[in-house]
């Protein structure tokens, strides 16, 4: 009876070893294969690779990148006249290197059709003549070619529209007609938002009510913001 015991019992100790033993290798296995399962399938997940495809962990090759189509921007610029002569304006008939400091800022609009930008231009000019200096504010809107979206680096525009002068000579007329042809150079998020741009061109004025006529030429610098 006890032998009999004892070999019952080391019956079920050998049977419990092995079922234990055989669990044990079935844990490994499905461990192990869960595990290379998880690798491959994170290959092929595309979003497993997220983090390298983020924009932050994209760089550009192209360069600082340029202005998308649906955007606007701001520009400022600052500049004088290298040339500048008046014609009828004053007690003279003919002054030379009239103009003086200029500066503004430009705002993009929108596109006109798919090869140029609409944009509006305030400048506040200066002009010194035997008889005052001269400031006025111009108001007029731009066509620039070809779009910014474009990504050619440069620029020529054309604009026509009206001026203001806050202090005039005496006997000379307030209102003017103002025209500018331009061509320039701008580079878009050089910094971040923010890029620069180079400019020159034509500027002239005919006044209205009184003769009188300025012809300037230009160069300015400035900052272009984007948004």
């Amino acid at each position: 009876m006890k032998n009999s015991a004892i070999a019952y019992f080391l019956s079920v100790l050998i049977l419990t070893t092995i079922s234990a033993q055989n669990l044990w290798g079935k844990t490994e296995v499905n461990e192990n294969g869960e595990a290379e399962a998880r690798r491959y399938f994170s290959k092929r997940d595309p979003q497993s690779n997220s983090s390298a495809n983020s924009p932050a962990a994209k760089t550009s090759s192209s360069g600082p990148s340029t202005l998308a189509e649906d955007e606007h921007y701001l520009a400022i610029h600052i500049g004088s006249f290298v040339s500048s002569d008046s014609y009828q304006w004053g007690g003279t008939p003919h002054v030379g290197s009239v103009g003086r400091l200029n500066m503004g800022l430009t705002y993009r609009l929108g596109m006109f059709g798919s090869f140029a930008d609409w944009a509006i231009r305030a400048d506040f000019i200066g002009y010194e003549l035997p008889e005052g200096k001269p400031v006025q504010l111009v108001v007029l809107p731009l066509l620039m070619f070809p779009e910014a979206g474009s990504k050619f680096p440069l620029y020529f525009g054309v604009g026509l529209g009206p001026g203001f002068f806050f202090n005039q000579i005496q006997q000379e007329s307030f209102l003017s007609l103002n025209y500018q042809l331009l061509a320039g150079a701008r580079f878009f998020n050089m910094i971040e938002n923010t890029g620069f741009f180079i400019e020159g061109g034509l500027k002239n004025n005919i006044l209205l009510l009184s003769d009188g006529q300025f012809m300037g030429y230009f160069l300015a610098v400035g900052a272009v913001f984007t948004f």
